[in-house]
């Protein structure tokens, strides 16, 4: 079975291309016939229950993933492929969480097994349970890297103890992290998120002195990373270089086999670990992860998003045992080596191991990742072809069941400190480019097709071929109301 892993030389040429040519976005009355005869006329319970919100709620919504344009929706049921809004009215499902519902949402023969749990004991002890080990064993037999695994809150928590770990057992200060990418919202990683070369400019209510051990180097640049390696080697070197394998925010900017093979090179040299952010990744595009599809022999391993099957507790670190003893957790005495400080009390509970447990085995007993990667170059494929059916400059490619469609670039300008007087036009350009982007994945949502910033979608083992048709149908009817914005 066929899954696409795109010529990532090619798909960059075409988002340098894309973000040079003019805008080509939702016409302007387009846009106000899906506000007036979709958002206000049949979401109206979901408008109404997001003005109450607003007054306990910051800004009405909690997730970063809200759609908010021209106001969130409220779901009130996920099943499978689907999503449904309080109004009743029901979409395609191509955000999946974030990603983590490989699966589709809430199949059954997990839901069946939490409420067993359920039925016999509680969601949380704060001791041990039997699935902490099923769960770390699963995922430790299964992808080649892991030796040991450690549950923990969130993919935040799980970035934020894999550096700790890497300062520990190399004893080095430095964190070298590709620009661009999200390891979760800690301080010192919420540097160069989201843009390239942003450095601290994202990163409100950080002060700068917490960037002073962490860089960025471009992705998919080698010459860039070990030049960076090399000067941090001057001042007390580099603990670890953190990479999502795929890209940064989830293969936006997509990098290739040859480039992580050559990081890995690096690491070694440099004496560095490498640490692969597998939050999106791991059980999504294989069951082996990245580390394991691609062959990088990675230190440790982030995970996140489908550990916990989609319920809470989504988060944990794996990797080789000789750096994961700095995890060991529990009331110990007489041991030696200094431990991670890390906590939480709510991590590995019995609810989110059970079901990380049975999802993941699920996913491995079905080929799920495979299934749906065939999904995803199915939504790709069709979609390629409408893109060049229209003449339309959008990009379009997947890695399995992450796929993207990019129609305005805006996460592939660069930020570049060696000229200073472009910066400001550069942040101009993305703001604009994003409100346009925000405008089609209005567009696509009144369609019945929830993305992700409408311009991620990640499909799922509960999609099939008349589906993704069907959906594809229903993205043709967009672009057949995008116009040359002057």
């Amino acid at each position: 079975m066929r899954i696409n892993y795109p010529s990532t030389r090619a798909i960059n040429k075409q988002l340098d291309e894309l973000i040079k040519k003019p805008i080509y976005s939702l016409s302007p009355e387009a846009l106000r016939d899906y506000e007036e005869n979709y958002f206000e006329k049949k979401c109206s319970g979901s408008k109404a229950m997001i003005e109450k919100a607003k007054d306990r709620i910051p800004g009405g919504v909690q997730h970063n993933l809200a759609f908010n344009h021209p106001f969130p929706l409220v779901i009130t049921k996920a099943s499978g492929h689907e999503l449904t809004d309080i109004d009743g009215n029901v979409y395609f499902d191509f955000l999946q969480a974030g990603g983590p519902t490989v699966l589709g949402s809430n199949p059954p023969e997990v839901r069946e097994e939490v409420i067993k749990l359920l039925n016999d004991g509680g969601p949380s002890t704060g001791l041990f349970h039997e699935y902490e080990y099923k769960l770390a064993d699963l995922i430790a037999s299964r992808v080649p890297t892991v030796d040991q695994f450690r549950m923990l809150g969130s993919g935040t928590e799980a970035c934020m103890a894999a550096i700790r770990v890497a300062r520990l057992a190399t004893k080095k200060k430095h964190i070298l992290k590709m620009g661009g990418a999200y390891h979760g919202w800690s301080d010192q990683l919420a540097y160069g998120i989201r843009v390239p070369g942003s450095k601290f400019t994202q990163a409100h209510g950080v002060p700068w002195t917490m960037f002073r051990y962490v860089d960025e180097f471009m992705p998919g640049d080698l010459a860039d990373l070990e030049r960076k390696l090399r000067m941090k080697k001057l001042h007390g070197g580099v603990a670890a270089v953190m990479i999502e394998p795929i890209g940064p925010e989830s293969g936006t900017w997509p990098i290739d086999q040859v480039f992580l093979k050559g990081v890995e090179r690096l690491c070694k040299r440099y004496g560095a670990l490498l640490i692969f952010d597998e939050v999106v990744t791991a059980f999504r595009i294989s069951d082996r992860g990245a580390s394991g599809l691609y062959g990088i022999d990675t230190d440790l391993t982030v995970f996140g998003k489908v550990i916990a099957g989609g319920y809470p507790g989504a988060g944990g670190l794996g990797g080789k045992k000789e750096y994961m003893k700095y995890l060991a957790a529990g009331i110990q005495s007489g041991d030696k080596v200094h431990k991670a400080l890390i906590g939480g009390t709510m991590a590995a509970t019995p609810i989110s191991c059970v079901a990380g447990y049975h999802t993941i085995k699920r996913i491995i007993e079905t080929d799920a990742c495979e299934y749906a990667g065939k999904m995803g170059n199915r939504l790709t494929d069709g979609l390629k072809t409408l893109v060049k059916q229209y003449n339309l400059p959008f990009v379009v490619w997947n890695e399995g069941s992450v796929c993207h469609l990019e129609t305005v670039g805006t996460m592939h300008f660069v930020v570049d400190w060696k000229h200073p007087w472009t910066i400001p036009g550069v942040l101009k350009e993305t703001s604009v480019r994003k409100k346009e982007m925000e405008y089609m994945g209005a567009a696509y949502t009144a369609e019945g097709l929830i993305t992700l910033a409408g311009s991620r979608l990640y499909t799922s083992a509960a999609y099939n071929e008349d589906l993704i048709d069907e959906a594809l149908n229903r993205f043709e009817r967009v672009f057949k109301k995008v116009v040359k914005k002057a």
